[in-house]
């Protein structure tokens, strides 16, 4: 009779059991599914038409994710450099004028390979002694009859005092030069300003609704309170939002154009600083000419050829007759359908790099053009030449993609997706070049976007150890333009952000930042030659 009961007691229990496992199941069979439903890697992106936060929310009260946390802490490594000086009058802000610039330990003529050092005291625009740092400087060295540069090395003290150190790379007749961009005040403002909202650019998206289109506002970050079609890269949890148009389906997305939004969050002070006459203004325009003569008789010690993984120096290296020369590594001259043949390559990001493909275009006559039915200038492009078994391919990244010519989404898609559907392989090569369109958003939008691109990196040179990637930086761009948007110093805290993330991988890394700057371009897209002089960079890396 026990045995009975026992056994009743123990079926009771298992029941319960059963019950409360299904109960548990059915409670979280929502997540569960997600799981199981991910995109491996060509699903890139996934149309949501609710209008309250993504799929799989970032949420705030929830643990951070792990890349929310190397977000977090390349954020705090690039706080520590950011000066925090509020400005209470422009008279107290740095002045270029009252500034002095000596040089140490002067001579009348200076050898080859020297270096020269010039000790910066700032002042404020009454003469006084700064007495903090932070100013964002560009130090450049130059022969414009030689078309010879080179940047210098900039060493805050953060007491208002500043190194500035140049490696005499050329014989001749030497201009010097110290630019004051911004002052500390004005990096403090624009950083702040950076950071505050996402609405400096104003997106349109076009929708396809029958044979009539239909308009509605696009951004990173839209008021939840309305219908909302938000495009979701499930993986990397990154997502651009549209405002949903009645009766059409969110998928009917086709194009997109934008156009600066008529916002600023900059105090009047502050917009002062950034005014033309206030950027850019020459700091040595006294005593900034020297002569440097090769007496050195010792025999230079030849370089290695550049290769992937090689540390960046600063300066990275000169320009002579117009001619990129790297100070760590030799470039050789290579024959660019010689050294391309048989390869696969992808060209990745902005217009920057797709100066790239317009230049193998005119280099390589035997390259045709692939119809691959889109239109605009910012069409995905494919060049083939099948003598020579070449590939090449111009893509451009995902949102934010800033441009008020209209351009096709019907295609578009992250690197990292990119990344992740391609084999890889000894005759593979991908160059990246990202940042000018992230440049007027908030720096966190940049991070995690390079992390998600070297996350695919990652993963791509480990299944495919061989195949060679190439990350090419910004390029300086115009120095009087728009410098809440586009300044230089949002595109210099990008190149850090970058540099770093990048540094742990076998990548090569095309200095195009110290390159611009020893050109002299300030020009978002430069001249041809300095679009070929980086190419031969990349040559050099692949052959």
């Amino acid at each position: 009779m026990k045995a009975v009961t026992s056994h009743k007691s123990l079926l009771l229990l298992l029941l319960a059991l059963t019950f409360w496992i299904v109960f548990a199941v059915f409670q979280n069979s929502t997540k569960i599914w997600a799981v199981f439903t991910l995109p491996v890697s060509l699903n890139h992106w996934k149309y949501d038409m609710k209008p309250s936060c993504p799929e799989i929310p970032l949420n705030p009260s929830a643990s951070p994710t792990k890349t929310e946390l190397r977000v977090r802490k390349v954020l705090e490594k690039l706080e520590q450099q950011i000066p925090r000086r509020p400005v209470t009058r422009f008279s107290t802000t740095t002045s270029a004028a009252h500034s002095t610039a000596t040089v140490l330990n002067p001579r009348r003529t200076y050898c080859v390979g020297d270096q020269l050092d010039v000790l910066l005291e700032a002042r404020d625009h009454l003469g006084r002694r700064k007495k903090y740092g932070g100013d964002f400087l560009r130090a450049r060295m130059s022969s414009p009859a030689l078309k010879a540069g080179a940047s210098g090395k900039v060493t805050d003290f953060n007491n208002g005092t500043y190194l500035v150190s140049f490696t005499l790379f050329w014989e001749g007749r030497v201009f010097l030069s110290v630019l004051l961009i911004h002052p500390s005040e004005g990096v403090s403002a624009l950083w702040r300003a950076r950071n505050k909202a996402y609405d400096r650019v104003i997106f349109t998206g076009h929708f396809v609704n029958s044979t009539s289109q239909v308009y509605t506002d696009c951004a990173l970050a839209l008021n939840s309170s309305v219908e909302l079609c938000q495009y979701v890269d499930a993986q990397d949890q990154e997502a651009f939002y549209c405002v949903k148009p009645p009766h059409v389906p969110c998928a009917a997305l086709t194009h997109m154009h934008s156009k600066n939004n008529n916002v600023s969050y900059l105090s009047k002070q502050e917009r002062h600083l950034f005014e033309r006459s206030n950027v850019g203004v020459e700091i040595m325009a006294k005593s900034n000419v020297i002569s440097v003569s090769k007496c050195n008789t010792e025999k230079a010690i030849p370089k290695e050829k550049c290769k992937l993984g090689m540390v960046s120096t600063i300066p990275s290296g000169h320009v002579w007759k117009n001619i990129w020369n790297p100070v760590s590594c030799s470039l050789a001259p290579v024959k660019t359908k010689d050294c391309l043949r048989g390869k696969l390559i992808y060209l990745l990001g902005d217009s920057t790099i797709r100066q790239w493909i317009e230049y193998f275009k005119t280099t390589i006559s035997t390259l045709r053009p692939v119809d691959l039915q889109e239109t605009g200038k910012l069409q995905h492009q494919l060049f083939v030449d099948l003598d020579g078994e070449l590939n090449i391919q111009w893509q451009k990244h995902s949102y934010p993609l800033i441009g008020s010519l209209v351009y096709s989404v019907k295609e578009i898609e992250s690197i990292a997706r990119i990344i992740d559907r391609t084999g890889g392989g000894e005759n593979t090569i991908i160059v990246i070049s990202v940042g000018q369109h992230f440049r007027p958003f908030p720096i966190n939008v940049f991070i995690q976007r390079a992390l998600n691109i070297h996350k695919a990196v990652q993963r791509l040179l480990m299944r495919s150890p061989d195949t060679v990637v190439i990350i090419k930086t910004e390029n300086i761009r115009e120095m009087y333009n728009d410098a809440e948007r586009f300044s230089d110093f949002l595109g210099y805290t990008q190149y850090l952000v970058l540099k770093d993330i990048f540094q742990d991988l076998n990548v090569g890394i095309i200095d195009a930042w110290d390159i611009t700057i020893a050109y002299g371009t300030n020009d978002v897209h430069p001249p041809q030659h300095v679009v070929e002089n980086q190419i031969n960079v990349f040559l050099n890396y692949i052959c």
